[in-house]
């Protein structure tokens, strides 16, 4: 028994209401049906694991960059609080300077917490999930009963 279509079993007449392969029997042709399903979904599920490593490589790369930037960005911040409190030094002696400006970033990094804080309670983990999950049980408690 052969699992491939050749050209000599498929229908040579082009008459649709004729079988494609006649001499096959029902066991076989649901045989070759389950052995095509299971390759097509075989084909499938390695064509997904290439496309998610293609993806997860770009995005890892994009996560790279964003942290180098954000390293780049630190020293910026860096530098310009040095700037800043050296400028502020000319004005006020330089134990002070250095203590305004540390103090601006302490009060800057308590705002930004409480914010986040506060979005984050917020925040309802998979809110869509958890009703599709809540849906399929009462779903099946009504087929058990």
């Amino acid at each position: 028994m052969s699992t491939t279509t050749s050209a000599e079993s498929m229908r040579s007449d082009g008459d649709p209401t004729q079988p494609m392969e006649p001499d096959n029997s029902l066991g076989d042709l649901l045989g070759r049906l389950s052995n095509d399903f299971g390759e097509l979904v075989s084909t499938q599920v390695e064509l997904a694991k290439v496309e998610i490593k293609e993806e997860v490589s770009k995005a890892a790369k994009g996560a790279g960059m964003l942290g180098g930037s954000a390293v780049a960005g630190l020293f910026t911040l860096m530098m310009l609080s040095f700037a800043a409190a050296w400028g502020l030094a000319e004005v006020i002696p330089e134990g002070f300077a250095f203590l305004i400006i540390g103090a601006v970033w302490g009060i800057g990094a308590a705002v930004l917490a409480l914010m986040g804080r506060e979005r984050l309670a917020q925040t309802e983990a998979a809110p869509e999930t958890r009703e599709t999950i809540k849906e399929d049980v009462q779903w099946a408690k009504q087929l058990k009963s």
